[in-house]
């Protein structure tokens, strides 16, 4: 899985991460991002997977696995990150609404990796330490109120995220 951190961190995090300010771009949000990726989408998966055998038709798009009503309404509407993700919309020449988010990012990385950004940036504490697993879930749960947390692939996947930041894996 570490593999496909490094083409989605530099393809994907990265572009995302300069469209914001320079502020938001710390070890901090790039661990959250990519872990938040890992247990949403294992980095692979654009489209939500649903159904026996899975099938990609979920209401969640993207690496980031957002909802229309969900992400892409919060990042529109919340305080803290409408204006920036107005302005990453125009960059990236989506309408900014949560509709027309919703569609493109499931085939705009870029879009989704700063809309993810966005919302860990509505949540008013600090992001957690880099290494703190825990303070970490706590994040991740507050922000994307998964429907069926698995706490148990978290510190599995949060480890790789860690070591892709810390040891340089996504460079």
């Amino acid at each position: 899985m570490t593999d496909v951190i490094g083409p989605v961190h530099l393809l994907a995090i990265e572009p995302a991460l300069r469209l914001l300010p320079d502020a938001m771009d710390t070890p901090e949000a790039r661990v959250m991002l990519i872990a938040i990726g890992l247990q949403e989408s294992r980095l692979a998966h654009r489209r939500q997977l649903v159904g026996n055998p899975p099938r990609p038709v979920g209401p969640a798009k993207g690496l980031w696995q957002f909802e229309r009503g969900g992400g892409c309404k919060g990042v529109v509407e919340h305080p803290a990150s409408r204006y920036w993700m107005a302005r990453v919309c125009k960059a990236r020449g989506v309408e900014f609404n949560a509709t027309a988010i919703w569609n493109a990012i499931e085939h705009d990385d870029v879009l989704a990796a700063a809309a993810a950004r966005l919302l860990l940036f509505t949540d008013p504490r600090r992001l957690p330490h880099v290494g703190d697993e825990r303070e970490a879930w706590g994040l991740y749960m507050r922000t994307w109120r998964p429907g069926k947390p698995h706490r148990a692939t978290w510190p599995s996947l949060y480890a790789q995220a860690l070591a892709a930041v810390t040891e340089g894996a996504t460079t």
